[in-house]
C-alpha cells in the first residue's frame, strides 16, 4: 500500500481496533492510541514527498483519489500529528477507549483533508471530519444543542463547498487540481464558485458573524479533543483559502479582498473585547482564537507574499499555543472541578510546573518576542502594510494590546492571585502531562528563533 495512504488509514484502522480492547482498561487504550498517533506522525514524515492517485470518476468531469502533501499541507498535517499524540497521551475522560478511538478517527479524516490533491476528495473529507467532533459533543460534551449547532453550521459550509466543487469540475473539466500550477478558472460562474468556497472556509475558520458555533463547542468538548479542533480543524478554512481560493481563483480573492479584510478586522476586535470579560477560561481562549484567526484572514486577503508567509507561520504558531492552552486548562479543570476565573486563584503557589507551562503558552499567545506567535504577527503586519492596507494594521495593533490584557489576566487570575484557603492542595503537573505539553512549547521556541523553514514556503 502506498505510504501516503498508510498515513491516512493508520489512525482510522487503529481507532477501529481499539474497540477490541477491554473498555475498562484506560491505560492500555491510552497507550495504544498514543502509539498509533506517533506511528502516524512517523509515517507522515516518511511520506513527505510521496503521492498516490487512482482515477475514480470520468464523467461529467474527471476526479481521482489523489493524495500527497503540498509544502503548505505538510506543515499543517505535522501540526495535527503532534497535537493528536500530545492530547491522547494524557486523556483521562470517561469511556477512555471510545474517546481515544474518536480522536484517532478525527486525525484520520483531517489527514485525508490536508493530503487530498483532488478537490472533490477534499470536499468529501471536509464533511467526514465533522462526525468525530459531533459524536464527541454528544457523547462527552453532553450538550446536544451545541452538537447540532456545530453540525448544522459546518454542514451548511460543507454543502456549499460540495456544490462549488461540482460546478468547478463541470466548467474546468477536472477536480484533480490542488497543487497544480495554472489551474485557474474564469468566466461568468467563477465569482459564484468563489463565493461558495469562501462561505465554507469562513464558517470553518470561523469568522464573525459565522462564529457563533465556536465558543459553546470549545467550552463543551473535552480538553484533549478541543485542543486538536482549535489547533488544526479551525485551520481547514484558512488552508482552503491558501490552496484552493488563492490557487484556483486568485483574481476573485483580490477583487473581493475588502469584504474579507473588514470581516477579519471585526473578528479581531470583537474576539478580543469579548475575551476581556470572560470568566470561563476555555471561553476566553475560544474568543481569543476568533481574534487571532481574524488576523490571518486579513493577511490572506491582502494577497501580499510576505503577509502570506507570515500567515503560514501564525497558523502553525496558533495551533501550538492554543493546543497547549487547552491542554493545561484541562489539567486545571480535572484537578479543581471548575474552570471559572472567579473561583480559581493562586494555583501557581503550590503548582510551579503547571504555572510554568501555562506561562509559556500565554506569552506565546500574547506575542512575546522570541516565540513563534510574535514572528507570525510581525511578518503579517509588515506584509499587510506593504499591500497598502494601513487601517487594518492599526486595528490589529489595538487587538494585540488587548490580547496582552486578557492573556495576562488569565494567568494572573489562575496562578498569581491570592490563594484560596478552601482549595485543597492538588498534585502538580505530572511527568506524563509535562511530556505531553513540552513538545508544543518547545516548537513555539524553535520556530520563534528560526522561522525560516516556514517563511521560505
Amino acid at each position: 500500500m502506498p505510504l501516503v495512504m498508510v498515513t491516512i488509514l493508520l489512525p482510522i484502522v487503529a481507532g477501529a481496533l481499539l474497540f477490541t480492547l477491554p473498555r475498562s482498561d484506560r491505560i492500555l487504550s491510552r497507550a495504544v492510541g498514543t502509539a498509533a498517533a506517533l506511528a502516524t506522525l512517523a509515517a507522515l514524515l516518511a511520506a513527505r514527498e510521496a503521492q498516490w492517485s487512482v482515477r475514480w470518476l470520468a464523467r461529467p468531469f474527471t476526479a481521482a483519489f489523489h493524495f500527497g502533501a503540498t509544502p503548505v499541507s505538510f506543515w499543517i498535517a505535522l501540526l495535527l500529528g503532534l497535537c493528536t499524540a500530545c492530547a491522547i497521551a494524557t486523556t483521562r475522560v470517561a469511556r477512555t477507549r471510545d474517546f481515544v478511538a474518536q480522536m484517532l478517527f478525527l486525525e484520520g479524516t483531517m489527514l485525508g483533508l490536508f493530503l487530498a490533491r483532488d478537490l472533490l476528495v477534499f470536499a468529501l473529507f471536509w464533511d467526514l471530519m465533522l462526525l468525530p467532533v459531533f459524536f464527541g459533543l454528544v457523547g462527552w460534551g453532553e450538550h446536544p444543542a451545541t452538537a447540532w449547532r456545530y453540525f448544522i453550521y459546518n454542514f451548511a459550509g460543507g454543502l456549499t463547498l460540495l456544490l462549488a466543487t461540482a460546478a468547478f469540475g463541470i466548467i474546468y473539466g477536472s477536480t484533480d487540481v490542488i497543487g497544480r500550477s495554472g489551474a485557474h478558472l474564469v468566466g461568468a460562474w467563477a465569482p459564484w464558485i468563489y463565493a461558495g468556497f469562501a462561505f465554507a472556509f469562513l464558517v470553518k475558520t470561523p469568522i464573525w458573524p459565522l462564529h457563533t458555533w465556536m465558543p459553546p463547542t470549545y467550552a463543551a468538548l473535552p480538553s484533549p479533543m478541543v485542543s486538536v479542533v482549535s489547533a488544526v480543524q479551525s485551520k481547514a478554512g484558512l488552508y482552503g483559502f491558501l490552496v484552493v481560493a488563492l490557487a484556483l481563483l486568485p483574481q476573485y480573492v483580490g477583487e473581493y479582498a475588502n469584504p474579507l479584510i473588514v470581516l477579519g478586522a471585526i473578528s479581531l476586535i470583537y474576539g478580543a473585547v469579548i475575551a476581556l470579560v470572560q470568566t470561563d477560561a476555555k471561553r476566553l481562549v475560544a474568543y481569543s482564537s476568533l481574534s487571532h484567526l481574524g488576523l490571518i484572514v486579513i493577511a490572506i486577503a491582502s494577497g501580499n507574499r510576505l503577509a502570506l508567509a507570515g500567515a503560514l507561520v501564525y497558523i502553525v504558531a496558533h495551533g501550538l499555543f492554543s493546543a497547549a492552552l487547552f491542554l493545561v486548562l484541562g489539567y486545571v479543570e480535572e484537578r479543581e472541578g471548575t474552570r471559572s476565573l472567579l473561583h480559581l486563584r493562586g494555583l501557581g503557589w503550590k503548582n510551579p510546573r503547571l504555572a510554568g507551562a501555562l506561562c509559556i503558552a500565554v506569552l506565546a499567545a500574547l506575542g512575546l518576542p522570541g516565540l513563534a506567535g510574535f514572528v507570525g504577527e510581525l511578518v503579517i503586519l509588515i506584509g499587510v502594510y506593504q499591500a497598502g492596507y494601513v487601517w487594518p494594521v492599526i486595528v490589529a495593533l489595538v487587538a494585540i494590546v488587548l490580547a496582552s490584557a486578557y492573556m495576562i489576566r488569565l494567568y494572573q487570575d489562575l496562578m498569581n492571585g491570592p490563594q484560596r484557603e478552601d482549595l485543597p492542595v492538588r498534585v502538580d503537573l505530572t511527568w506524563l502531562e509535562g511530556l505531553a505539553v513540552a513538545p508544543l512549547l518547545a516548537a513555539l521556541v524553535v520556530l520563534g528563533v528560526d522561522p525560516a523553514p516556514l517563511l521560505r514556503l
